[in-house]
């Protein structure tokens, strides 16, 4: 089997995400890999034609990236204690293709992400992240669900 030195995750810090960073971790100590964790703060709509007296646009998106920083801090913390080997990154846009473009810039040798499962309706008006990253990544991904109940 392939040695998987270089394993991205993305989460966002939802359950699912949780469940998967187990798997992630798991195979970054069996292969000691160095292990990506990657963020993508979903692009906002672009505000700044809106009046918002108490906010900038500005202001609203430095806000939003410092609660991806905190959120990270606080999940590296709880979650990382004792594995050292990795690194962190909080990137802004669309996500499958933010994923994406960082296992290339990182040399992700695979791509740890959970999926929600949605089907129906629901999966075809919100998609699929893990489904996209799948399909065009240029690595292998494990795509981990919660189990059903």
């Amino acid at each position: 089997m392939k040695r998987f030195d270089k394993i991205m995750m993305a989460t966002d810090f939802s359950d699912n995400s949780d469940y998967a960073f187990d798997y992630a971790l798991a195979l970054a100590r069996q292969f000691d890999a160095e292990l990506t964790i990657v963020h993508v703060i979903n692009e906002p709509a672009d505000l700044r034609g809106i009046y918002v007296p108490e906010i900038t646009y500005e202001e609203l998106e430095k806000e939003i990236n410092q609660g991806a920083k905190d959120m990270m801090a606080k999940f590296c913390k709880n979650k990382l204690a004792d594995y050292g080997n990795y690194k962190t990154v909080i990137a802004s846009g669309v996500p499958f293709q933010e994923i994406i473009a960082k296992a290339d810039e990182t040399g992700a040798a695979l791509i740890v992400i959970g999926t929600h499962g949605r089907t129906g309706l629901e999966h075809l008006v919100f998609g699929s992240t893990a489904e996209r990253v799948v399909r065009a990544a240029h690595c292998p991904v494990l795509s981990v669900r919660l189990p059903v109940k």
